[in-house]
């Protein structure tokens, strides 16, 4: 699938006018299109492409391929469009096992890679890079703030479970940082199961007073409802990748209540945030979900150094998204020393408005929470 935006002239001249463009930056945005997990990327390229249009910068040009959530289709995407696309900047994985495939290599050929969504702690840490910059979080950072959640809610004995591939273990890892508790039990499912039997089975006989889990896409839908029919009757805590809009749709009263963190909500007050929930609406006929906002962010981010700097100029184009000058739909917003976000993650809980399931804000759970590598980073 390869998609390349032009816009009307007469949206150009009304949103552009006196606007002080540099140089034309080709953008290669390789995300998961089809398969497992396909509505995360669909949901970070429209909000992507909701910002592009938005601005109405002639000046950037989109390429957008299917990832098919495979690592050697990515790097096969990523050779072309640097070699035959000769593209400027990379975007869109939604997977850390592709990031890790795709991103050092891409830095290495002097591109720069603005992460809309996976953030492995090898790219935060030690393999750090320049050119490399994260819109949306640090993977333990959201599983970090659950931890300090079930802390506040009195947890004592939780059983953890996740993926068993980079941003699994993230995940477990950045939830025990902040969890005082003991652990019931921890166990890495397959990435992509979708029968959890065995699984629920374990955290029944575990004595578990609660239950953590990560798993994005399908992978959460399907253990929710089979959690939800089993009968344990467990409180459940997770990241918002698991209760995010575009999933409680198909999982339904079964996530009613549950808590989840994340660092961007709908309801979020801000003026950037509510013209964004209102405009993703109006142009999709749906409501915006988390990934959503990160592929609107990472947009105006780069629309926000391109009218400062010419992307040929590598050090200025990376002073000037370095600077994060733009208004984030999570409010306040910056980078800490490795690139990756600074930056409120919150509390939220599963309701039920009319006949949409959706999450309301509680509170903060982390404040101007950085990451934990950034000090192994030497940039």
């Amino acid at each position: 699938m390869k998609l390349k935006t032009t816009l009307m002239a007469a949206l150009l001249a009304a949103t552009t006018a006196g606007a002080g463009w540099a140089d034309p930056v080709k953008v290669g945005m390789i995300t998961t299109l089809s398969g497992g997990g396909a509505g995360l990327g669909i949901d970070v390229r429209d909000g992507f492409m909701l910002a592009v249009k938005q601005a109405g910068n002639p000046d950037l040009e989109v390429v957008i391929e299917d990832d098919q959530r495979k690592p050697d289709i990515a790097v096969q995407l990523a050779d072309k469009m640097i070699q035959s696309e000769k593209v400027d900047v990379l975007t869109g994985i939604i997977f850390s096992n592709l990031a890790m495939a795709v991103i050092p290599a891409a830095t290495a050929q002097g591109k720069f890679y603005l992460s809309p969504n996976a953030g492995p702690s090898a790219l935060a840490g030690r393999g750090c890079h320049p050119n490399y910059f994260n819109v949306a979080w640090q993977n333990d950072n959201l599983h970090e703030a659950a931890g300090a959640y079930a802390n506040e809610a009195g947890f004592k004995n939780t059983y953890i479970l996740a993926p068993n591939y980079p941003a699994g273990q993230d995940a477990l890892t950045g939830y025990k940082r902040f969890y005082e508790g003991a652990l019931a039990g921890e166990f890495y499912t397959k990435l992509g199961q979708t029968d959890y039997a065995a699984e629920i089975a374990q955290i029944r006989a575990s004595g578990a007073d609660s239950v953590f889990f990560f798993l994005p896409g399908g992978m959460g839908i399907s253990f929710l409802k089979q959690y939800a029919a089993s009968g344990v009757d467990l409180p459940v805590v997770g990241p918002a990748f698991s209760f995010d809009q575009g999933i409680l749709q198909a999982v339904g009263e079964a996530a009613l209540g549950v808590k989840n963190t994340s660092q961007w909500n709908k309801d979020l007050d801000n003026p950037a945030n509510v013209a964004f929930v209102e405009s993703f609406q109006a142009e999709y006929g749906r409501l915006p979900s988390l990934y959503a906002s990160q592929g609107f962010d990472t947009a105006n981010l780069l629309l926000s150094a391109m009218a400062k700097a010419d992307v040929s100029d590598t050090e200025a184009f990376r002073a000037a998204l370095k600077e994060a000058d733009f208004a984030s739909t999570r409010g306040d917003f910056r980078f800490g020393p490795n690139n990756h976000p600074i930056q409120d993650i919150y509390v939220r809980e599963v309701i039920q408005e009319g006949d949409v399931f959706t999450n309301k804000t509680l509170g903060v759970a982390l404040e101007d929470r950085g990451d934990a590598y950034a000090d192994e980073c030497r940039m």
